[in-house]
């Protein structure tokens, strides 16, 4: 009887987990206390329940999202199931889509090299660190 009862609500840092916006439920945990996840607009801790309808604000690295409880789960599923979980509101997804846009139009400076410099490279920057 207790599984009937607690099949209306999840521990918030458990769903994070099984909708897959954090890839651990220690790292959903850590990320609900230091203030990144906000339930109907009220700072919350990993502990607190969460059921279907309630409105969640979640800050992963630059992604900001917006999101409405549509189902619990208690596995974590792969990443289609997992979507079915959750709705995320058209204000959260355009500001997404733009965020995205703003991202490629002027990426963050070196986010193009990759690996190790080459030999030109690396006796460009001696020459620099140098003045020379």
């Amino acid at each position: 009887m207790a599984n009937a009862e607690n099949t209306d609500r999840m521990r918030l840092d458990k769903w994070l987990w099984a909708a897959r916006f954090y890839k651990t439920r220690s790292l959903a945990s850590q990320s609900v206390e230091a203030g990144h996840v906000r339930l109907n607009g009220h700072a919350v801790k990993p502990a607190r329940d969460v059921r279907p309808g309630d409105t969640l604000e979640i800050v992963t690295g630059d992604a900001h999202w917006t999101v409405v409880v549509r189902g619990l789960n208690e596995q974590r599923r792969p990443a289609p199931e997992a979507r079915e979980l959750y709705e995320e509101t058209i204000e959260s997804g355009e500001r997404r889509a733009a965020e995205k846009e703003n991202r490629r139009l002027a990426p963050v400076p070196g986010s193009d090299l990759r690996g190790r410099p080459t030999k030109k490279a690396r006796r460009q920057i001696r020459g620099f660190n140098e003045g020379g």
